[in-house]
């Protein structure tokens, strides 16, 4: 096996065990990236320089016994995660030239736990797609077919990961924008509990909705970085204080006494492909086979949650991102005479076709005579989605799911069509909206050999319930290990 088709898991044992060093295991990463990213296109800066630095003194670490769950390990960044010295551009041209002069919090607590930044990776323009489509700078591609999208927004993450070019990613996802790559491109991916990771340093796309996550090779990965990244953070308002479990501890075989909920509700919807519901529907047998107990759930309210969300979503994106006007930082067009022209130009210039159309649906959504009718109803309707998913948890530990309607779709088919696209989160923005954690595990290929993932939901702060079921899923079988062929 080469180095950098290693796990998490078996990195760590291996470097712990002196058979490799960060620095062999870092150098392997940056080679696979030289190899093969040009195809790919999943990183928009590298940190080559200083990556192999903290590699060498993440060995220097190790040869004092000084090692962590993630010492050594070479991962790669979602780039709307502030990185001290180094490039967030958010995939914006308006960010282009932009470098934070402070991390987030997710970013000290790797180093603190001496993981290794290889870079930053491509995303939608400030979070808004599901394709990685609407980048401004650069074309991300699926690794286990070239003409097919990622998913989005955490795209650049998951086909990272993928293939081969890093050996975990955080993501955020603000509707599905971890859980959905991570489908699409046959990997794991975690949305933790809103508030299990501080998002100090996470550049805001809906405050009450965006949280940071891992996207891993498998579910010991996942459990692995979400030990170092979750906590209190008393940088973060909406962090909270709560003890967080050594979450490899609950990888542990059965699931007896375990009770699965099937949502009637996201098998009824329109459009969904039959390969995913035929993967999906086995990986619940399977499931069931291992002890568990399912039965059926409602969610009734699920009709709803696209109208909600792209109303909720847009409105908190448009007073996020008044901020970039050009004065305090970012991209400035200096060719206007008035103030008021360049602040005009300067966001025309500097944003994207879906990230102006958000923030125009959203301030129209705000506005005097508007606020009452739209951002007020939906809010209605959030909460009645989160009372939707505490009734379905009295009588359940998990509820399981389709992640995606459809698998990883051609590049440019969905582009001019913004209504399909948002359909495609149909499955993953009711747990934004609830606040509640959830995660992607890979449970099939379709016809055409594209990956297809299993969404598990779980009850707030119950990510130990998500990575036991996921856990047993995944030890039954083998889709985790396979490769795209690159």
């Amino acid at each position: 096996m080469n180095l950098y088709e290693l796990t998490i898991q078996k990195a760590h044992q291996m470097i712990k065990n002196k058979e490799i060093s960060s620095v062999e295991l870092t150098r392997a990463v940056f080679d696979r990236i030289d190899k093969i990213d040009h195809q790919v296109g999943a990183y928009i800066t590298l940190t080559q320089a200083l990556a192999m630095k903290q590699a060498d003194h993440a060995d220097q670490m190790i040869a004092k016994g000084k090692i962590s769950l993630l010492t050594g390990i070479p991962v790669a960044i979602k780039d709307l995660i502030c990185t001290k010295g180094i490039h967030t551009t958010c995939g914006s041209k308006i960010l282009k030239n932009f470098i934070p002069p402070y991390n987030a919090s997710v970013i000290n607590k790797l180093k603190r736990a001496g993981a290794i930044v290889v870079g930053k990776v491509n995303m939608d323009e400030f979070g808004m797609g599901s394709s990685t489509e609407n980048s401004s700078l650069k074309l991300t591609r699926n690794p286990w077919a070239l003409d097919r999208v990622p998913g989005g927004s955490s795209g650049g993450s998951a086909a990272a990961v993928s293939a081969d070019m890093c050996l975990g990613a955080l993501g955020s996802d603000t509707g599905g924008s971890i859980r959905q790559p991570a489908s699409h491109c046959g990997v794991v991916g975690m949305k933790p509990t809103y508030g299990r990771v501080s998002r100090f340093g996470l550049v805001a796309f809906a405050s009450s909705l965006d949280q940071i996550g891992p996207i891993t090779k498998d579910v010991t990965d996942c459990a692995m970085v979400l030990n170092i990244i979750s906590g209190y953070d008393h940088k973060d308002s909406t962090s909270v204080p709560k003890d967080v479990p050594d979450y490899t501890h609950f990888l542990k075989p059965g699931l007896n006494g375990c009770t699965i909920g099937i949502p009637k509700e996201y098998f009824e919807v329109n459009g969904l492909d039959p390969s995913v519901y035929e993967s999906v529907t086995h990986a619940i047998k399977t499931i069931e086979g291992l002890g568990a107990k399912c039965i059926e759930v409602s969610l009734p309210h699920t009709a709803y949650a696209v109208a909600a969300y792209y109303i909720i979503a847009p409105c908190e994106a448009s007073s996020n991102l008044a901020r970039y006007d050009g004065v305090k930082y970012g991209a400035r067009d200096k060719t206007q005479p008035s103030m008021i022209d360049m602040y005009r130009r300067t966001r025309s210039k500097g944003f994207g076709p879906e990230v102006q159309r958000r923030i125009i649906l959203g301030t129209y959504s705000l506005s005097a005579g508007y606020y009452d009718a739209y951002y007020n109803k939906a809010s209605q309707v959030r909460t009645l989605i989160m009372e939707d998913f505490n009734q379905a948890f009295e009588a359940c530990d998990v509820i399981l799911s389709p992640v995606a309607p459809t698998p990883a779709f051609k590049i440019g088919e969905n582009i001019d069509d913004p209504l399909t696209m948002y359909l495609s989160d149909i499955y993953t923005l009711s747990a934004n909206l609830a606040g509640i954690p959830g995660m992607s595990v890979p449970c099939g290929f379709s016809k055409d050999g594209l990956p297809i993932g299993l969404q598990i939901l779980g009850k707030h702060f119950n990510e130990k319930m998500l990575l036991k079921v996921a856990y047993n899923f995944e030890q039954t079988t083998d889709f985790h290990k396979q490769k795209p062929a690159l």
